[in-house]
């Protein structure tokens, strides 16, 4: 008979540290000498399908890779197994003799049913199967009992409610090194981290590295930030830039969202950063982003139809364009709108893999409600692609919030495709990094290249029209078509009889309002 094996399953929570799911799976090894095969299933079928552009495919792959030398360290490896996770799990609890299965809980509807299925199957074979809390800061199933079994749908809301469980939980540290006779002993090659080449994805379009995955870049990234107190403690989201030259955020969102950081771990280090001094608070603080993921986490987990329009209780039900060969929709995703800032934050997003917070406002206004009047699950598609980061409650709450179609109701207050950029980069330089074709243009014209006249054109070696493209909208006609649209839109839902949360916008703005942008809706 072999030994006696205990899985981890890794999914998410790509990580030794805060790992409480992997430290139970140690537990059964340092009692009883069972050997631990910490496992990573590569699906074929999502491999084909999935909505994943080559930078995330390369970040998960040096995730990965870093996690196996990170076992190997303490005595361990990752196991990489090809097929659905139901036909690996048929085979492994069998030819392994494995007699405990963790994993980390997942919230994702996908995720759910698929777990369900692998808890049942361990059942028959008479497997331990162990979950824990660790993606998220909270227990997501305790925010939704105390909150009267409901998902609570405002920020404010949502503090209140997870206000009741105190100061969360510290970060465990990672394991040790494991006893010599509890240490992996397969060591075929046949379950390797695959490469990057190795997977059979398309990898046009792949970027430059700039965000390098895994956990111990994840940790060090982690450690820059935190040591720099004066700007943890003034850190304010609505005053960093959208174009800025260099991220003017912390860019931990992607390693969050695969796992290779611990929320809670960040939490705590937050914490003890600004701990006695002055700092800025939620929602604009460090742990009010933080807090924004646990709120969209929560939603996600307990809104039906979440990702979608359609049998979405909290969305509004808005007559958008949905055609996906849409001239004005490819034009915007392929960063050819004519318009210079949201062009170029779109280059930035597919060759880079991310965008700062407030540039993703930008274009997912211009696509929505702003100017193309296209459907916010289009523009949810082409995030869940290509961002690094692109994480399921996030990127369907986000892209509600934007277009007006839940959370936030002020759909007149609308980002300028012109104006908003100017405020953090009159000049154009982010415009020029990221559309050299227009790198020779004046500053005066930069936002605006329509306006240039032909000589400055021919001198700036670009003429509109032929080099760079024509402006496939006027934003001013557009915008007021679309608000009227809008309030035509949010007038039929409201007769129709639904919940009526259009109210909130007669209001003065709450804390779960944006920064004001009215002042960027005219052109400058």
């Amino acid at each position: 008979m072999n030994k006696p094996v205990v899985i981890h399953w890794f999914r998410k929570g790509l990580r030794l540290h805060d790992n409480p799911a992997l430290l139970s799976a140690l537990e059964k090894v340092g009692e009883s000498h069972y050997e631990l095969r910490p496992v990573f299933i590569l699906d074929p079928w999502f491999v084909k399908n999935a909505r994943v552009g080559p930078n995330r495919w390369r970040f998960l792959i040096q995730s990965l890779q870093d996690l196996d030398n990170n076992l190997k360290k303490i005595g361990s490896r990752l196991f990489v197994v090809k097929g659905s996770p139901l036909e690996v799990f048929k085979k492994l609890l069998k030819e392994w003799n494995v007699k405990k299965l963790t994993f980390e809980v997942d919230i994702e509807p996908y995720a759910k049913s698929r777990d369900e299925e692998i808890k049942q199957l361990a059942e028959k074979h008479s497997v331990t199967v162990i979950t824990k809390v660790s993606h998220t800061i909270y227990d997501l199933e305790q925010v939704f009992k105390a909150n009267g079994n409901k998902a609570p749908l405002t920020y404010v809301k949502f503090q209140s409610v997870v206000a009741k469980f105190g100061i969360p939980q510290k970060a465990f540290d990672s394991p040790g090194s494991l006893p010599k006779q509890c240490q992996t002993l397969l060591l075929s090659e046949d379950y390797n981290v695959p490469h990057l080449e190795e997977m059979r994805v398309d990898l046009t379009g792949l970027g430059k590295e700039l965000f390098r995955g895994g956990e111990s870049e994840a940790l060090i990234r982690l450690n820059k930030y935190m040591n720099q107190q004066e700007w943890v403690c003034k850190f304010s989201k609505p005053d960093t830039s959208p174009n800025s030259m260099e991220p003017s955020t912390t860019v931990l969102s992607p390693y969050l969202k695969f796992g290779c950081l611990s929320p809670r771990l960040m939490y705590h280090r937050i914490h003890d950063v600004v701990a006695g001094r002055k700092h800025t608070s939620p929602p604009t603080s460090l742990t009010g982003q933080l807090l924004w993921r646990e709120f969209y986490y929560t939603c996600g987990a307990y809104v039906p139809n979440f990702d979608r329009m359609e049998g979405n209780p909290i969305c509004k039900q808005i007559p958008w364009k949905r055609d996906r060969e849409d001239k004005n929709y490819l034009a915007w995703k392929d960063g050819q709108t004519g318009y210079p800032f949201i062009d170029a934050i779109m280059t930035q997003l597919r060759t880079e893999g991310w965008i700062h917070h407030l540039a993703r406002h930008a274009v997912a206004c211009f696509l929505t409600r702003g100017d193309l009047w296209v459907s916010w699950e289009l523009g949810q598609e082409v995030f869940e692609e290509l961002l690094l980061d692109a994480d399921w409650s996030l990127n369907a709450g986000n892209w509600m919030w934007l277009s007006a179609s839940a959370f936030f109701h002020q759909y007149f207050r609308v980002y300028s495709p012109i104006a908003f950029g100017k405020k953090t980069d009159k000049n154009g330089d982010y415009i020029k990094r990221y559309l050299p074709v227009l790198k020779k243009f004046p500053s005066e014209y930069i936002y605006e290249p329509w306006k240039a006249p032909l000589s400055v054109q021919q001198k700036a070696g670009c003429i509109i029209g032929k080099d760079y493209p024509k402006r496939i909208v006027d934003h001013e006609i557009a915008v007021k078509e679309n608000l009227a649209k809008m309030k035509e839109a949010y007038q039929g839902h409201k007769e129709e009889g639904s919940e009526n949360v259009t109210a909130k916008r007669k209001k003065a703005p709450s804390k779960d309002s944006p920064p004001k942008i009215t002042k960027f809706l005219k052109k400058k």
